[in-house]
């Protein structure tokens, strides 16, 4: 709607933020009276927390705002940078905005966009909100929208704004709960191929659960987030004074995870700490950067000054690694062993493979009634290692598939041996067809289309070696794909992956097809080339998408 300035008011010698509608808006009655009543509602608010509007006028036909300047960045850009903050630092944030939310709901108004890219964060640690420019009377008398019009950003969406019901302050405290979880998970539980689908998404499903994401966060915190995302308002906190009041208690609470029983790892009550970073964990994700100072076992990581830093992945807040204090609730856990009703089975096929391979391999003369084998002729001389066995993807020497076993995907992983080695591995199985082509596996979001690096990719593991057809959907464009094939382990690096099979670029998102003529047991899908995706950010607008993966046996 608008354009923000930094300019200097010269009678009071004070820098200040000037925000003027855009000049293809001005002449929009219902823009520029929206415009107008932004300045007129946040100028009725005095709130720390709250940017604060010091005058408005007009010129030239254009509407502006003269405002609070705020030195410091967006809660987006922090994130863009971040990826994750600390639950220190994302509780700070969340105990300010829902004070702002309180004072005002109280003034009589629902903010009804409440995002990363609304939130300001200063150095010195102070967190303001801004952009009331859809800002909706509680009343209803005085806005400029129905009430069945949805208003407000797609990912950040309450149910309420989505089905077009009458709002209140609850659904500014879902919107925040989204931020939140963001600021926790690095990325937000509802992303769909559209703004639409995004949107649609939070009625037909629940979020992730927070604790499999993040299994270090403390319960009561877990606990709060999924309460604010409840599609019932009733069951959020009624006021932002109340969520704030709740953060409090959980900044204070002695640090406990959801199924711990491990009473010795656990803190001394009254003594709030900051879990301690796996060894063997990288603090930054590009080489070469500044490592994190050493955590002492038993005392809080220390960070560096201020609430944020400009270095990308410097929050020393750990992820799952091996030295965690407690565990995720069992029914939480992510469990990779396999059923007895699965060994059984691998079992009795493997059995019938060794039935058929020992019925091909005996001579003839043991067989009943056989006969000795033919010779052909100028051949009885050669010696009997001479036959070629059949080469594999690679070089590599493997046995044809056997007749009657029949392939399939076992598994999807992401692939990112110059990142932190699982981008995203999370959603990877969702790229495994199951019919709706909006759940996949995406990438991060990047600033330009070719990632920064080499490529990100996604393994595809096969129950046998075979050959067939790979069929998957590619959600963003234009990309390029690269396929690699492998009959063994799947490798771990890219180069020993060797020459790609196929390669697959495209100016618009669809179906990729690529023959596997070699019998392969891993396939990997290797992006160099991105699309831009409506679900990310100015800053870091593409990603890449994968979904609906199938495999038909040849």
């Amino acid at each position: 709607m608008a354009e923000v300035w930094l300019a200097v008011d010269i009678s009071l010698d004070r820098r200040v933020a000037v925000k003027w509608l855009k000049p293809s808006l001005a002449t929009d009655p219902v823009v520029a009276e929206r415009f107008r009543r932004e300045a007129v509602a946040v100028a009725r608010l005095h709130h720390p927390n709250i940017v604060a509007v010091h005058d408005v006028f007009e010129e030239n036909g254009r509407q502006a705002v003269v405002m609070q300047l705020v030195d410091g960045k967006s809660l987006r850009q922090i994130l863009d940078v971040q990826t994750r903050l600390s639950p220190e630092l994302t509780i700070h944030i969340g105990m300010c905005v829902a004070a702002a939310l309180d004072a005002a709901h109280q003034a009589g108004f629902v903010h009804r966009d409440v995002k990363p890219g609304n939130i300001m964060v200063t150095p010195d640690g102070r967190v303001l909100l801004t952009d009331f420019g859809i800002a909706k009377g509680l009343d209803g008398g005085d806005d400029l929208t129905s009430d069945n019009v949805m208003m407000g950003t797609a990912k950040y969406l309450s149910p309420e704004q989505v089905r077009g019901r009458k709002l209140d302050g609850r659904a500014d405290l879902y919107s925040l709960g989204l931020v939140l979880y963001e600021c926790l998970a690095g990325r937000v539980p509802f992303v769909g191929s559209t703004d639409a689908d995004t949107a649609l998404a939070r009625l037909q499903r629940d979020p992730t659960d927070l604790a499999r994401l993040r299994p270090t966060l403390s319960k009561g915190l877990v606990e709060l987030i999924h309460r604010l995302l409840s599609r019932n308002p009733n069951r959020r906190p009624s006021t932002g004074a109340e969520l704030r009041t709740i953060l409090q208690d959980v900044a204070a609470e002695p640090t406990t995870f959801l199924d711990d029983t491990d009473a010795a790892a656990a803190p001394a009550p009254g003594r709030v700490t900051s879990p301690v970073r796996p060894a063997g964990r990288r603090a930054d994700r590009s080489a070469g950067r500044e490592s994190a100072a050493r955590a002492v076992a038993g005392e809080p990581t220390r960070t560096a000054p201020g609430p944020y830093d400009q270095g990308r992945g410097r929050d020393l807040t750990p992820t799952a690694g091996p030295k965690l204090r407690g565990r995720p609730a069992r029914d939480m856990q992510t469990r990779f062993a396999p059923s007895f009703v699965l060994i059984c089975l691998l079992l009795a096929v493997g059995l019938v493979v060794a039935l058929i391979l020992w019925a091909a391999i005996r001579p003839n003369d043991d067989r009943e009634g056989g006969s000795p084998p033919a010779t052909v002729a100028g051949a009885a001389d050669a010696p009997t290692d001479a036959v070629t066995p059949p080469v594999g993807v690679n070089g590599a020497t493997t046995a044809p598939p056997v007749a009657g076993v029949t392939a399939r995907i076992t598994a999807a992983s992401a692939f990112d041996p110059f990142g932190d080695g699982s981008e995203m591995n999370e959603l990877a199985s969702a790229a495994l067809a199951d019919g709706n082509p909006t759940t996949g596996w995406i990438t991060e979001c990047y600033s330009n289309q070719y990632t920064g690096k080499p490529g990100v990719g996604l393994v595809v593991s096969l129950s046998a070696a075979a050959t067939g057809t790979l069929r998957f959907e590619v959600g963003t464009a234009p990309y390029n794909v690269f396929v690699f094939a492998s009959d063994g382990a799947a490798p771990a690096s890219l180069d020993a992956w060797g020459t790609e099979i196929a390669r697959r670029n495209a100016a618009t998102p669809g179906t990729v097809e690529v023959p596997i003529e070699t019998a392969a047991s891993n396939v990997l899908l290797w992006f160099v080339e991105i699309g831009p995706d409506s679900g990310c950010s100015d800053a870091r607008p593409h990603r890449g998408s994968i979904s609906e993966i199938t495999f038909t046996a040849a």
